[in-house]
């Protein structure tokens, strides 16, 4: 609101009635609470130590805009609030924001979502993955003790593109040739025994022995036991790798040998594969803005609104508290 606006406001506020002003001032009281981007705004300006233009460091409080506080940079001399250069700068409707993340919590639709919050459809998609767009960064950096490794594969989609690199097909269709190809997108999924999971799209058809070290080899200790299905490509990087390996072959229902199974990352995979059933196909562009979702709900390992819009710009719970 306009300065001149709010003084006219302020000013209107003599003529209510008692009751008027409780109404008002519960109200505000409520939109206060729905409201974090004001606790949001707080945290990231203690973080806020340097340009996000250029980087430097020599900065001044240069007075607030639409509730935020601005600094101006001594070096470049451009200005910035706490939301610059992350992927909620100039997303409008911040009261509503909160009630957004509680409609991901609950893994509402686009359409859902936007009836929820009453905004458009448009904006809900738009919101969506601009929430999501730093999400997907919270991994664990390494994994420990006995990792599983799995590929799950989902048909290629190019849903929302104006144009598409193949033949059209129906909603829900299936791929013209069976087994693995170059219609479906691999995703690589890798977790240890204490949950840690680390999720990669590596591209269509199958995981090749350059992915898997492009991929697992920075996030696996030293000293893990990476645990596979019968694939030979694991046990090539492995080997390559000098990396300790089992592998369970499912094919002649050999499942569990002792410790040694893949029954978590597939669980994994189940939970996640019936997750993205509701959302009726997912575009191949979005599909790391939608598992790095699924790890956020994970175990329920974010709970609360005011927690996934803090992550949405990269505070995720973890690094709050330290």
């Amino acid at each position: 609101m306009k300065k001149l606006d709010f003084q006219a406001l302020v000013k209107q506020l003599d003529a209510l009635s008692p009751k008027q002003r409780e109404r008002v001032a519960a109200t505000l009281t409520e939109l206060s609470a729905q409201d974090g981007a004001g606790e949001l705004a707080a945290l990231l300006s203690a973080r806020c130590l340097a340009c996000p233009h250029c980087g430097a460091t020599e900065l001044y409080k240069h007075g607030q805009a639409h509730g935020l506080p601005r600094y101006r940079c001594r070096v470049c001399r451009k200005t910035f609030n706490p939301l610059t250069g992350t992927p909620l700068a100039h997303l409008r409707l911040r009261y509503k924001w909160l009630s957004y993340h509680q409609c991901l919590l609950d893994s509402l639709t686009i359409r859902k979502a936007a009836a929820a919050v009453n905004i458009s459809r448009n904006t809900s998609f738009r919101w969506r993955h601009r929430f999501l767009a730093w999400v997907k960064n919270d991994r664990p950096e390494h994994l420990h003790g006995i990792a599983e490794a799995d590929e799950m594969y989902l048909l290629e989609s190019e849903k929302g593109a104006r144009q598409i690199s193949r033949p059209p097909r129906k909603r829900g269709g299936a791929a013209s040739q069976r087994g693995t190809s170059k219609e479906q997108v691999c995703i690589l999924v890798a977790r240890d025994r204490t949950g840690q999971t680390l999720n990669f799209v590596t591209g269509r058809g199958p995981v090749s022995k350059a992915q898997l070290r492009q991929c697992l080899l920075p996030a696996l200790d030293k000293d893990v036991l990476l645990v596979s299905d019968s694939n030979a490509v694991y046990r090539y990087f492995a080997r390559d790798a000098d990396i300790s390996y089992e592998s369970i072959n499912l094919r002649a229902k050999h499942r569990v040998r002792g410790a040694i199974h893949i029954q978590n990352v597939n669980a994994y995979h189940s939970r996640c594969r019936q997750w993205l059933d509701r959302f009726h196909g997912v575009a191949t562009h979005y599909l790391p803005n939608y598992l790095g979702w699924r790890w956020a709900l994970d175990a329920h390992r974010i709970n609360a609104p005011l927690d996934l819009l803090k992550a949405s710009v990269g505070v995720f719970p973890h690094l709050a508290a330290t």
